[in-house]
């Protein structure tokens, strides 16, 4: 697969067969685990489309008690992000770490068909976000380690663009099947658990066993990125290496701002109950309304990752957050237009367009190559666990206060964590990179 690159450097190897001036887009390591995010993404969305009804309409949860699940839900993956990354750098073997998290979250679906109450559910999700945090770091890992600096934002871009291919057909698929099949939260639970599986099977058969690091065509100029090392032969990585690499002073600052603005980031099925209550949306078509974010976010994560490469990763990354406040300021105070559902829906997917993909590219190139996976979930466990907080307080905020309240209070605390992730952000050349995490 090529792409026509007309920001490629003079001199950047082509492919054999591609024309002059055009160059591999991605390499095959990372179209093959979009093709497994895109099936796997499909399942998960199902499940994660009706979640949020099925817990309040069909369980009776307070918002309160559904903030405290989806604290569960996602603190899970947070924790365990740390171990698969560190294990997957450990054992040399990205895929296997990756493969075996694919894997428990596909043996977890079909056990929600056996759970109709708010304890056991609680226990089922944690284990699939038990293998949703194995396999995150790893995979990253496997992208960043297959592709040049200077294309990691588009690569990335290109994986998160096919996981999002498998956000939008998700829900589409769960509201068809809520609209024709008999029991239908179960029929979806049921379905999902098959198409789990399916991911695995292609993650086993197409994705290579090992990835090398890929060499680099041009120096990269990013102003959110710093050079990479990746060694080609390493010894296994023990914790000391690992825990050295918080002395990396880009790699704390990134950490830092990740968990900065991820402590006001409303979670997603916060965001679409907000929006239902705002616009009064019907609950047969509350399912459709990831499709709106998943859209826009497939439709420009491509883009959004080869600008975050041309102008800087810091930028994209921080006007990504200015997006999301503004789609807060509309579910708080816009009048109550027809297009106003279609614009917040919009704004979030442009906020994970400029960020989700951004920000492990912007990590990978600090971090030395033999520590890639640990230091991908060091950041990510730390963002993670600060959507965590995050919705816990907005459930307590919401129960106590109201949701105009509870949301006004996540908009101000965005605007100031934005206010000093710029600024701690604002130049990589002042501080200048220590290689502390090579060994003696």
């Amino acid at each position: 697969m090529y792409l026509a690159d007309r920001s490629a450097p003079t001199g950047a190897k082509t492919a054999p067969g591609a024309g002059p001036g055009r160059t591999p887009a991605v390499a095959s390591a990372v179209l093959a685990l979009g093709t497994v995010s895109l099936i796997t993404d499909i399942s998960s969305e199902m499940v994660t489309a009706v979640l949020p009804l099925y817990l309040i309409a069909g369980l009776g949860l307070s918002p309160l008690g559904f903030g405290a699940l989806d604290g569960v839900y996602n603190g899970v993956s947070a924790l365990v992000q740390l171990t698969g990354g560190h294990l997957a750098d450990r054992v040399r073997n990205h895929k296997l770490i990756a493969g075996l998290g694919y894997g428990l979250s596909a043996l977890c679906k079909p056990l929600l068909l056996l759970a109709h109450s708010a304890g056991p559910v609680g226990v089922v999700l944690a284990l699939e976000r038990t293998g949703k945090g194995l396999r995150t770091a790893p995979r990253d890992a496997l992208i960043s380690l297959s592709t040049p600096p200077e294309s990691q934002g588009r690569a990335f871009g290109v994986h998160r663009a096919m996981d999002t291919t498998g956000a939008l057909l998700g829900p589409l698929a769960a509201f068809f099947i809520l609209s024709a099949a008999v029991g239908g939260y179960d029929a979806v639970f049921g379905v999902s658990a098959c198409v789990a599986v399916l991911g695995v099977v292609v993650l086993v058969l197409f994705v290579p066993g090992k990835t090398g690091p890929a060499p680099s065509t041009a120096p990269s100029t990013a102003p959110f990125t710093a050079p990479s090392t990746a060694p080609s032969t390493a010894p296994a990585v023990g914790l000391r290496e690992a825990l050295a690499l918080l002395r990396l002073p880009r790699l704390r600052a990134l950490a830092l701002c990740a968990a900065l603005l991820g402590l006001t980031t409303v979670s997603d099925a916060f965001l679409y109950l907000l929006l239902q209550s705002r616009t009064g949306i019907g609950e047969r078509w509350f399912p459709l309304l990831p499709l709106g974010t998943a859209a826009v976010f497939l439709l420009l994560a491509v883009p959004a990752g080869a600008l975050a490469d041309r102008i800087g990763r810091r930028t994209v990354f921080l006007t990504g957050h200015a997006l999301l406040l503004t789609g807060y300021a509309l579910l708080l105070w816009a009048p109550h237009w027809p297009a106003l559902p279609y614009l917040v829906l919009a704004l979030h997917g442009l906020f994970y367009a400029a960020t989700d993909g951004v920000l492990p590219a912007a990590v990978a190139a600090t971090v030395p190559g033999e520590l890639r996976g640990t230091g991908l979930a060091l950041v990510g466990t730390g963002q993670a666990l600060a959507r965590v907080a995050c919705s816990l307080a907005f459930g307590g905020a919401w129960t106590l206060w109201g949701p105009g309240p509870a949301l006004a209070a996540a908009a101000a605390g965005l605007l100031c964590c934005a206010t000093v992730a710029g600024f701690v952000l604002r130049d990589p050349r002042a501080t200048p990179r220590t290689d502390s995490t090579r060994r003696p």
